[in-house]
């Protein structure tokens, strides 16, 4: 594979508007009044600078982009026409149901309907997946837009009825035979769906760049497995490439992921394999990163992309997930909730939002709840900023976690609210004016050697394994510190932090009205909160000492935490925790709107 864009002629520039609806005909000229019927008819004739504006609808079909644009200000635009709500599903209604016995009932479909990729044909699994002894599918069987479980045996669909309606299928040579349970409804008077695509949006090849994909409602794809060592696909994905724009899209009902950054397809990131993370020979992705590198992994060539503003939710893998590709990125004022709660497999990449290698990106304004793992960063985050993150109702496991990276990172200005807040198996992070309600853990990782890079680049600079410390918390309001700390190698700063007592903790509680959200905060609290402490800056945070760095932003300017969770500016001296409040008791927590009703900033 090659992402020389030398060897490949720059496509042309156009500036035109491309209409999809599905009263159109792709036979058509694409004009409003002559409308294509597919997105996919409009993306083969779109060119660099064109937009394609999709009608109100629903659209059953895998949109593969063959081109991008060229440049961030001369890209392909497809976006759902203003106001109206257009459907991209991976899935075809299916009709034809009979009543087997009680609730459950049988259908029969062609295998041709899938083509050379049947979802009931083909067991999930891959690096890092555990399927708790029993099969699972790609597929999925849903009712009015909500999925059933897999059954794990016909027996056990006939058997006694579960807490949630159940499927179950069998595929022969030539067809698809599926059981569902149905208690007390008749499928053929209600919406049936069953996933026959992969994925919604997706370019097959790498190096489709500076796309935008605005407003859509994605769901009900077939996606597979997707761990950082193989190709990771999800209901919308990126591919290998640079300057796309998700924004203002409702994605949901994954198997797996939501929103993919990468990786790309390797022949050599054989998936079968077991995984080997040691430094030997027969290293799974220490050699993923080499051949990444060979491949056009460096900041010319992918990232750079912008996910805003997003809905993303009811996942069993990943809300947003990505390998290597999210460099660069900014991944803001995003909902993420009920990721992996269905809980039937298990594997170590599930997360509202998980990262490998997210060098300089900015992960801001997001709100992440009723996930298993919150947001999960592992391996390679230098120069990475979280920041005024709201996270609650996550676990069993963790808000956030940090695992063996070298930094220097920033986590500033977060609500971790959840029973676990902060999971570190990482040194050379930055921890400052955050509220973490929950416990906070930390932990060296020996037996792995990871690496760290040139400032701002994706060059590797040295590699090592992770000791306890090297850490900096400021100026955060937290259970208490010392027990975490304790026994640590390397230096740690502690400064202006405040312990909250058992009471206080109880009394910070969450109202969670869906478009309203506040944050109750007892009064001894308040008053914690109202320190004089010095501001953090690049300067007072210094260097993270294994990588030699200063702290800085994702852009390369220096860190000046100036400005609370809100926005709000702070003073001289600043107040310990996210917020610059006094005496206020009940906060009403910023919860974005979609682009579409807001000024689009």
């Amino acid at each position: 594979m090659s992402n020389d864009p030398s060897l490949t002629p720059p496509p042309a520039v156009s500036v035109r508007e491309w209409h999809v609806s599905p009263e159109g005909n792709d036979l058509h000229t694409g004009e409003e009044h002559a409308p294509l019927k597919s997105l996919s008819a409009a993306a083969e004739k779109a060119m660099p600078g064109d937009t394609i504006t999709v009608h109100a609808g629903t659209y059953r079909e895998r949109v593969d982009p063959p081109r991008g644009g060229t440049s961030d200000d001369c890209r392909i635009t497809y976006r759902a026409a203003e106001g109206e709500t257009v459907l991209l599903k991976g899935s075809e209604e299916l009709c034809g149901w009979t009543c087997q016995q009680d609730d459950i009932w049988t259908v029969r479909v062609p295998n041709t309907l899938f083509g050379d990729d049947n979802p009931y044909d083909q067991p999930l699994s891959g690096h890092w997946f555990h399927d708790l002894g029993r099969p699972h599918h790609r597929g999925a069987v849903y009712r009015n837009g909500h999925w059933l479980s897999e059954a794990e045996s016909f027996e056990d669909l006939i058997g006694p009825p579960a807490d949630e309606p159940r499927w179950f299928a069998l595929v022969d040579d030539h067809h698809t035979a599926l059981w569902a349970e149905f208690p007390g409804f008749d499928p053929e008077k209600d919406l049936i769906e069953i996933n026959v695509r992969r994925t919604v949006f997706y370019p097959s090849v790498a190096g489709i760049h500076f796309i935008t994909v605005q407003g859509f409602h994605m769901s009900q794809a077939a996606t597979p497995w997707s761990p950082p060592t193989t190709e990771q696909i999800g209901v919308i994905g990126t591919n290998w490439s640079k300057g796309w724009i998700i924004e203002d899209n409702e994605v949901s009902y994954s198997l797996c992921a939501g929103i993919t950054l990468g990786k790309y397809h390797d022949d050599l990131d054989f998936p079968e394999q077991p995984v080997v993370e040691g430094t030997e020979g027969g290293d799974t992705y220490h050699h993923t990163i080499d051949r990444a590198l060979q491949n056009g992994w460096n900041f010319e060539t992918v990232g750079h992309h912008v996910l805003r503003a997003n809905h993303v939710h009811h996942c069993e893998q990943s809300g947003i997930c990505g390998s290597l590709g999210p460099i660069g990125c900014v991944i803001t004022r995003n909902e993420i909730h009920h990721i992996y709660v269905r809980r039937l497999f298990y594997g170590y990449e599930q997360a509202g939002l998980k990262f490998h290698g997210a060098i300089d990106t900015e992960i801001s304004l997001n709100r992440i709840y009723n996930c298993y793992r919150g947001m999960w960063l592992d391996w390679m985050s230098q120069g990475t900023r979280v920041t005024r993150n709201l996270f609650y109702d996550n676990g069993p496991s963790f808000d956030l976690y940090m695992e063996v990276n070298h930094g220097p990172f920033v986590v500033d200005h977060n609500l971790f609210l959840s029973p676990c807040a902060l999971e570190n198996w990482s040194h050379g992070g930055a921890y400052c004016h955050n509220l973490m309600r929950g416990h906070v853990t930390c932990q060296a990782e020996l037996g792995r050697e990871t690496p760290w890079h040139e400032p701002h680049s994706t060059v590797l600079a040295g590699q090592m394994n992770i000791e306890k410390g090297d850490d900096k918390y400021i100026n955060n309001l937290t259970q208490g510190l010392s027990q975490a700390l304790a026994d640590a190698s390397l230096p740690v700063v502690e400064k202006g932090n405040a312990v909250l007592n058992d009471a206080e903790l109880v009394g910070l509680r969450l109202e969670d009205c869906v478009e309203k959200v506040y944050l109750r905060i007892p009064a001894s609290v308040v008053e914690k909160m109202s320190g004089m402490n010095e501001r953090v800056v690049s300067d007072t945070l210094g260097l993270a000492s294994i990588p030699g760095l200063p702290y800085q932003n994702p852009d390369g300017n220096q860190v000046v935490m100036n400005r609370d969770y809100f926005g709000t500016p702070r003073g001289a001296s600043v107040s310990t925790g996210p917020f610059e409040i006094s005496g206020e008791e009940r906060l009403r927590l910023q919860v974005w709107p979609p682009l579409s009703e807001s000024t689009g900033t």
